[in-house]
């Protein structure tokens, strides 16, 4: 039976737990040989609880290489929701009193192939990624892996994921809802997604993201005033003043932080990669990343995964990937297609009736709380409840404002990985989103 084949009996240096995990491929294309890699930690009463799907986005830019390509495993699952943390030693790991399989079946996706353990056989895969066919391949996947766990089938069904994810999770999710509508008898319970920190629109996210970096005082008034008269956040095409107001406000105002999380600690491991590079595009200048997020717990991850007896253990790199896991991939070279904007997506998804939550850690500046305010305004929705302060542990938790269609939250004090800087309040957004309640007034 290939759902017992891919149990997990334990992991290296993993505490007793008292749920079941399963990990293992699911083929999506069987003529070009992509697989993608999936990793479910069960609930400890998982017949009482929904399946939540995971998946991370963390645009990042290295040299001729744009697109998204981070590993839900290193992110999600090992520093964010997931049931265990990856001690300093690299080699064994210890609870997340927080983690989301508390309330859910929380199921990791490393995709699209090519990211983390998930793989292709046909080279040329990796020059021609992009988001239909990540949505396509996902799409299969969770047909597939659900023939493969049918006591899933038919279950509360939802997505969930942060960054470029607010082009994956929306774009996964019109899929499944255009696969239901086709299907007399549909399998796929989908009741609606909840996603953070998430890239939305181009050219709100351009025009936030510069404005949250002059409001927090990061850049100065002239290089705020240089980017927004001479960069076309619509544009393809190069532009040397915009490029050279960009640089200089990266290279010599902002210096050298965390920009995921901008009043935190960066890492001072000195072989991690922190040289910003950017693309002339859109408004892709924006979206820097130091080569993935930086925190020293990215380094651990890569040295536990990258062990022998641990990737047995997962029954993962069972193909002999010429290559290390790494947490964002070196092997993705280029990608192809990325809608402008994923507001019609959007609104489309509002209509269909899904339960649609978007949240935003406040102090992220890569993909920052008023890029997405833009965006949301832009939807045009009704206001329901207007904005107030909600709480977590007697504390203000963030604040939030719910629409007809849509609520939106912010999480105090959080980088763009929500869950691994607020990690309490995180849970607390997580059980009011499948509560489906608003968020705590006290």
């Amino acid at each position: 039976m290939e759902q017992e084949a891919d149990r997990i009996s334990s992991l290296p240096g993993q505490p007793r737990v008292e749920f079941s995990q399963f990990s293992g491929y699911v083929t999506v294309d069987d003529e070009e040989g992509r697989a993608l890699f999936y990793w479910l930690t069960e609930a400890v009463s998982p017949t009482e609880k929904p399946l939540v799907l995971w998946l991370n986005g963390a645009f990042f830019f290295r040299p001729y290489h744009a697109g998204p390509g981070c590993s839900s495993i290193a992110y999600g699952a090992s520093e964010e929701i997931g049931p265990f943390r990856i001690n300093k030693n690299g080699s064994s790991l210890y609870l997340n009193e927080y983690a989301w399989n508390r309330e859910a079946n929380i199921l990791f996706l490393e995709s699209p192939a090519g990211v983390g353990f998930s793989y292709t056989n046909t080279s040329s895969n990796l020059n021609a990624t992009g988001d239909e066919r990540t949505a396509r391949d996902a799409l299969v996947f969770m047909i597939k892996w659900m023939q493969r766990f049918p006591q899933y089938q038919h279950r509360d069904f939802y997505i969930s994921g942060e960054s470029y994810a607010g082009h994956y999770v929306p774009q996964l999710a019109k899929k499944i809802h255009d696969y239901n509508k086709a299907h007399s008898k549909p399998f796929i319970n989908l009741k609606g997604f909840i996603v953070g920190n998430a890239v939305m629109d181009d050219y709100y996210d351009g025009i936030g993201t510069i404005l949250y970096l002059w409001s927090h005082a990061l850049i100065s008034d002239a290089s705020y005033k240089s980017i927004l008269n001479y960069c076309n956040f619509t544009s393809d095409d190069s532009n040397k003043k915009c490029d050279d107001a960009v640089t200089y406000a990266f290279h010599h105002e902002i210096g050298k932080i965390n920009q995921y999380s901008i009043y935190t600690p960066t890492c001072q491991n000195p072989q991690q990669n922190t040289a910003i590079r950017f693309k002339n595009t859109k408004c892709h200048h924006l979206r820097r990343a130091i080569s993935g997020y930086n925190p020293c717990t990215e380094n651990y991850a890569e040295k536990y995964y990258n062990l022998r007896n641990v990737q047995e253990a997962l029954h993962a790199n069972t193909t002999g990937i010429p290559y290390n896991w790494t947490a964002c991939s070196d092997v993705i070279k280029n990608w192809t297609d990325s809608p402008n904007s994923m507001l019609p997506t959007y609104k489309e998804l509002i209509a269909a009736g899904l339960r649609i939550w978007v949240f935003s850690g406040d102090t992220d500046s890569v993909v920052p709380v008023t890029a997405t305010r833009f965006s949301i305004n832009h939807l045009n929705l009704t206001i329901r409840k207007r904005w107030y302060p909600w709480y977590s542990d007697n504390q203000v938790g963030g604040r939030t404002e719910v629409y007809h269609g849509l609520t939106f939250a912010t999480v105090r004090g959080a980088g763009h990985e929500v869950p691994l800087f607020q990690p309490k309040r995180a849970l607390t957004l997580f059980q009011s989103f499948l509560a489906g309640k608003h968020l705590p007034k006290s």
